[in-house]
Formats: structure tokens, sequence, C-alpha cells
């Protein structure tokens, strides 16, 4: 591996790292760049895009405020190609809105100078 492939193994390696134990704070506050941009499935709708880490950091507590327990989740071994990596993702949890939800996705990564600068996850919408 070259060394631009290293560091985008290094961020995915410890992004997986931190998720399996749902340290997700630290993941933002460790690997992603202020300037970030982070999308929600098909990123078509104004309020699925978020842009900086303060507007991340506050769809991620709105998240949490939201989730009342945690039954499974799991995060696989990241794939890495030229500046992207991706792993799918998949949670068990119940919320205060929706009640008792598993669900899985694949979440794609952008690496720019040794940060995440870019997260989309594809999931279905669809209840059916």
């Amino acid at each position: 591996m070259d060394t631009k492939t290293n560091d985008i193994a290094a961020v995915a390696n410890r992004l997986v790292e931190l998720c399996r134990t749902g340290q997700y704070d630290q993941a933002q506050q460790e690997l992603y760049a202020e300037h970030a941009v982070s999308i929600e499935g098909a990123g078509q709708d104004a309020d699925s895009i978020t842009r900086g880490m303060a507007a991340i950091r506050e769809k991620g507590k709105q998240w949490a405020d939201n989730l009342v327990e945690v039954h499974g989740g799991s995060v696989s071994d990241p794939v890495i190609a030229d500046g992207w990596f991706s792993v799918a993702m998949g949670l068990d949890a119940t919320y205060k809105d929706m009640g008792r939800v598993a669900m899985k996705e694949i979440a794609v990564y952008q690496v720019r100078d040794g940060k995440i600068t870019h997260e989309q996850f594809f999931y279905n919408t669809d209840k059916s």
C-alpha cells in the first residue's frame, strides 16, 4: 500500500474501532475535519445534508436524545479505495418516536489530509 492508502486505512480502522464500542462523539472529535459534510439517505432533501462539525454534532445529539435502548449492532471491516472507504453498519434500537427498529446501511467516507471530510449513509427508507 502507498502512503495515502495507509493514511486512509488508519482513519478507517480507527473509525470502525470507535463505532464498534459506541464512541461516536470521540470518532467525530478525533477523525473529522471541521468543514465535513454529512448526507443522510439519497441526500435529495435539503434537511438531509448537514454541513460543518457544529451542525453534525447537533444532528448526533438529536439522534442520541431520541434513543431509548440499543439492543445490538454491527460494524464491518472497512473497504478502502482511492481517497474513500466504506463500512456496512447495523443497529437494532428502540427510539422514542419510532419504537424498535432494526436497520442496516452502507456508510461511505471521504478522507483528505488525514481527516474525514464527507460521509454519506445509504439505507432503505421504505418500510416494505
